[in-house]
């Protein structure tokens, strides 16, 4: 019924190959687009307890040290980012903080302690749930901060 030589079953099994590996990458591409849409509406459906979390480990750090954390404004906007290493879907947000001096922590006398500070808040994405260790990169928005990680992070567009 099938009266092939050697040659041609090596060319059709070549065929074969190839056409599962490109039904292979576009099964991955597809899964893929549709995990990040998820982790990007359990980022909205998490968002206000992310926050909370973040301020409570960020004000927590010590960091800067001498001042004290009194509010953070979150910005709507949220920037999507992968991990290079550990390939980790990450969410960068644009914040506004703002600080009061500790008592005796040598920063009383400064006049910027008040001034506002633009930052970036790092959230990264853990199974399904999304969490925070309360990461701030200060004096970047997001899309600076994606500029000057370009080797730890890039931005992920779907």
């Amino acid at each position: 019924m099938w009266d092939l030589d050697a040659g041609q079953w090596t060319g059709i099994a070549v065929v074969v190959a190839f056409v599962l590996a490109v039904a292979i990458r576009i099964v991955i591409k597809l899964w893929t687009i549709q995990h990040r849409r998820r982790a990007r509406k359990r980022f909205r459906e998490q968002r206000e307890r992310l926050e909370a979390r973040f301020f409570d480990l960020a004000a927590a750090s010590g960091k800067p040290r001498g001042l004290r954390w009194t509010d953070i404004d979150f910005e709507d906007e949220v920037c999507f980012a992968r991990d290079r290493d550990r390939g980790h879907l990450l969410a960068l947000v644009a914040a506004t903080i703002s600080f009061e001096a500790i008592e005796g922590g040598g920063m009383e006398e400064v006049e910027a302690v008040g001034n506002l500070r633009a930052a970036t808040a790092l959230f990264h994405l853990e199974g399904r749930w999304w969490n925070t260790q309360g990461r701030v990169l200060f004096n970047l928005e997001p899309a600076e901060a994606l500029a000057r990680l370009d080797g730890v992070m890039e931005r992920v567009i779907d």
